[in-house]
């Protein structure tokens, strides 16, 4: 069983080399994914990898950084800082992870109000992108 500090690590490691590969094989296959912007929960591996996938572009500019981290046995909080468009970011990610390692949890919390709105904006457009690439495929 992996620790809570290997499993974040593996993490950071997505987070700076935006690999599509590493994120599927974090992801667990029941993963859910609570979104700032998005009412519902969006639930599987294919929707949560779609919108961590889009979130590590839009967010993982040259700005952003890791502030803080909090372990428990099979979960962390991080908090990241990050500035797009002249608005500064904070926010948290809440991981939880399964016994194999894999996330089966993740949760984003973003402020200032005028963060969480430029975030829904840019999100929606990247979504539609990769939707659109897909369809291509």
């Amino acid at each position: 069983m992996a620790t809570s500090r290997e499993n974040l690590d593996r993490w950071y490691a997505f987070v700076k080399g935006k690999d599509p590969a590493a994120l599927d094989a974090m992801l667990a296959d029941e993963v859910v994914f609570h979104s700032p912007v998005v009412h519902t929960p969006q639930k599987g591996r294919m929707l949560t990898g779609m919108y961590l996938g889009a979130a590590a572009n839009v967010l993982g500019n040259d700005d952003f950084t890791y502030v803080g981290e909090y372990l428990s046995d099979n979960g962390a909080v991080i908090e990241f800082n990050t500035v797009i468009d002249g608005i500064a970011i904070d926010g948290i990610d809440m991981i939880t992870w399964n016994d194999a390692g894999q996330i089966t949890e993740f949760k984003v919390m973003l402020r200032p109000l005028k963060a969480v709105n430029k975030i829904h904006e840019m999100m929606a457009a990247m979504l539609a992108a990769f939707q659109k690439g897909q369809r291509a495929s």
